[in-house]
Formats: C-alpha cells, structure tokens, sequence
C-alpha cells in the first residue's frame, strides 16, 4: 500500500492545477475571457491531472458522492446513513477525492482519504461558500467510535476581479477566509490553515488569485 503525499505537495498540484487551468483558458479564447468564465469541471480536471503527476500519486475520483466517500473511509461502512443522519449531511458529491493507492481485492476496500472541493469565481462571502465548509467541517468531525480514514479536506479556489473593482483582493480574500475561520472555530476538533500563490495584476485588465483552505483534525 504506497503512502500519500504529503498535505504540502497535494496543495501544491491544487495551485498549479487551477494555475494551468488559468494558462489554458487564455489560451483557448485568445486572452479575452477570465478563467470565471470557465465551468468548475475545466478546474477540477486540471487539478486531478497535476496530482496525478506527484510521486506515488494517490488514487483519484471526481464527483464522487458523500455515501461512497463515507463508506469508504467509516470503521463501519455499513454506518454511513447514520453518520449522515447524526451530522446532518446531505448527499452531494465532492469535487475530488483522493484514496490510498493500493491491489484491491474486492469492489468494496477502496480507502478515502482527502476530500477536495474546487470552486470558480468566488469574490464576495456567500452562503453558499460557507456552507461548503461546514460540510467539510462535518464530513471530519466523526467520533472515536466512528474512526474515519480521512485525513483532511481542501476548499480550493480560483478569484479575479475586474480593474473597475472598487474592493480589490488585498481586500476581500481575507474577509472570505474570516468567513470560513468562524465556520472551523464551530468544530474544536478540527483546524484550519490557508495558502495562496499571490495576488497577479495583469496592466490594464483587473487581478487574480489561487486560494487552498485546509480543514483537518487537531
């Protein structure tokens, strides 16, 4: 059974995932658009390519659902109805999951091991953002009795702004992570951290930026 990387280098493939992601879509519409303008799935699979790059390279899934992920990572597999029930966890799907890469000997020994939410254009602090962390949040917050294999989950995302932006990101990306902060603080089993590659003006155009928000346990 290969080992995972490490939470450093998985972000990292995240940032330049999203990053090739924004290289490509300028790219393929002659740098007219910004890579907002792109569908969530055109950044999810660039990131799922770059972490397939990484050495031992863990298994990946995209668009796997909360039971299997649940199923796959509970003591109890046949538990994930009550976990879902005891946290209030509706069914939905996470945009990348990643398992230990091992010969499985059945269709049924899959282990999970980090969950991964990729998000586009995010510029001001919504509920809709917020909730997703919660269910990160809820999805690690299981009990001794319950023992999950997951490890942790990343919120990650790609933000640009327009140069008429009267609030630039210097601005807003920290009151989006104070957002999340709160959600986290909620939990006193679980921490947070964040990390981004920068905010890049482009002359004349607007800026942008790559954002990971880790969840994991304490």
């Amino acid at each position: 059974m290969n080992k995972l990387p490490t939470q450093k280098s998985i972000i990292d493939a995240v940032i330049k995932g999203i990053n090739q992601a924004k290289n490509n879509f300028l790219y393929w519409t002659n740098d007219r658009l910004y890579l907002s303008y792109a569908p969530t799935k055109m950044l999810s699979i660039h990131v799922a390519q770059e972490v397939s790059k990484i050495k031992n390279a863990p298994e990946i899934f995209i668009d796997a659902t909360i039971s299997d992920i649940l199923r796959c990572s509970l003591k109890d597999r046949n538990a994930f109805l009550d976990y879902m029930d005891k946290h209030s966890i509706k069914e939905g799907v996470f945009s990348i999951t990643l398992d230990k890469r091992f010969k499985h000997q059945n269709n049924n020994d899959s282990i999970s091991k980090v969950i991964i939410s990729v998000k586009n254009g995010i510029r001001n602090i919504k509920n809709e953002y917020t909730n997703e962390i919660e269910r990160i949040c809820k999805m690690l917050n299981s009990s001794k009795e319950e023992e999950s294999s997951l490890d942790y989950g990343l919120y990650a995302f790609y933000t640009d702004l327009p140069k008429s932006a009267r609030k630039k990101l210097q601005i807003r990306i920290p009151q989006i992570i104070l957002s999340f902060n709160e959600i986290v603080k909620k939990y006193p089993n679980l921490k947070s951290s964040f990390k981004d590659n920068g905010i890049h003006e482009i002359k004349d155009i607007g800026e942008w930026t790559i954002g990971v928000y880790a969840i994991e346990r304490v």
